[in-house]
C-alpha cells in the first residue's frame, strides 16, 4: 500500500511595500540625496495578519467603498483621480489627513504586526556593499526580513507591492540567496523548512498592501522628518524596526526598536556622510 500523500504545509501571507526611494545620484552621477524628493533613507516593511486574509481584505475593501460613496471625501481631488482610473484605494504619501485618518484608526484596532528594515543611505556603503547598484540595496534590506522566516515549516507567500525594477524576480531570487547565506552563518542550513514564494502586485489588485504601505510610511517620517505623531499613535502595531546600518549602535541591538523602546525625534538622518 502506498503511503498517504502528505498534507500541504500551512500558507502563511505577508505583505510587503517600501518607504522612500534607492536613489542615490542622478544626471552624471551627481549626489541627490535629501533634494528633489529623494529620500534619505529606504525601508521595506513587513505585515502579517492574526485573522484570515479574506475576512481581513474584506474589511478593506470596504473601508475602500465607505471613502468613495462619503460626500464629503469623495471630492478631494486624491479619491477623484483614483476613483476614476478604476477604484479608490489606499495610498498614504497621496491621501489626505481626512482619508489616512479612517484606514489609520482601522489598522491600530486590527490584530496586525510591522516588522521593517532602514536602509540609510551612504554613498560610500553604497559603493562598498552594494557595488553601487539600486537592486543589490533593495536585496540586501528584504533579505534581513526574510532570513527569520526560513525554519517556520510553512509555506511563506511574501505578498510584495510592485515597484520597477526592484521588484524583478532577478531581484527577489538575489533577496533570498542573501537571506540563506546570513541563516547559514548563525544556524545549520539543514533546518531550512519553510518554502518561501514571492506574489509581486500591484497595489490597486490587492487592498492589504496598503496596510504595509501605511505603516512604513509612518516609519519613514520620523527618519525624514524626526515626525513621530503617526508613528505613536501606531506604535503598538509596529513590532520591529531595525536601522540596519546604524554602525554606532549595532553594540547592544540597540538599533533596534519596539513598541517599549520606540523611535523617537533624534532618529531623524541629518544630512548624508559618505
Amino acid at each position: 500500500m502506498s503511503p498517504a500523500p502528505s498534507s500541504p504545509p500551512e500558507k502563511i501571507h505577508r505583505f510587503l511595500d517600501e518607504a522612500g526611494d534607492t536613489t542615490f545620484f542622478g544626471k552624471g552621477r551627481v549626489p541627490m540625496l535629501g533634494q528633489d524628493g529623494v529620500s534619505l533613507s529606504f525601508g521595506l516593511g513587513m505585515v502579517k495578519f492574526a485573522a484570515p486574509v479574506t475576512e481581513v481584505r474584506a474589511q478593506v475593501v470596504a473601508l475602500c467603498r465607505a471613502v468613495e460613496t462619503d460626500d464629503y471625501l469623495n471630492r478631494i481631488p486624491s479619491v477623484v483621480k483614483r476613483i476614476q482610473a478604476g477604484g479608490f484605494f489606499f495610498h498614504a504619501k497621496d491621501d489626505s489627513p481626512e482619508v489616512r485618518e479612517r484606514l489609520l484608526k482601522w489598522i491600530r484596532d486590527t490584530d496586525c504586526s510591522l516588522e521593517m528594515v532602514v536602509g540609510r543611505k551612504i554613498p560610500g556603503l553604497f559603493a562598498k556593499k552594494h557595488n553601487g547598484n539600486e537592486s543589490e540595496f533593495y536585496a540586501d534590506l528584504l533579505s534581513h526580513l526574510l532570513k527569520n522566516k526560513l525554519k517556520l515549516g510553512q509555506r511563506q507567500v511574501i505578498n510584495i507591492a510592485e515597484r520597477g525594477k526592484s521588484t524583478r524576480n532577478q531581484v527577489l531570487q538575489l533577496a533570498m540567496t542573501k537571506a540563506r547565506e546570513r541563516f547559514a552563518k548563525k544556524q545549520d542550513t539543514a533546518e531550512i523548512c519553510a518554502e518561501v514564494v514571492f506574489n509581486v502586485q500591484n497595489p490597486r489588485n490587492e487592498p492589504l498592501l496598503c496596510v504595509p504601505d501605511y505603516l512604513a510610511w509612518t516609519v519613514q517620517r520620523v527618519f525624514e522628518r524626526g515626525e513621530t505623531r503617526h508613528y505613536d499613535f501606531m506604535r503598538e502595531r509596529i513590532s520591529l524596526v531595525v536601522d540596519l546600518y546604524d554602525a554606532e549602535k549595532y553594540e547592544g541591538s540597540r538599533n533596534y526598536y519596539t513598541p517599549k523602546r520606540p523611535l523617537t525625534a533624534e532618529n531623524k538622518l541629518g544630512p548624508p556622510v559618505s
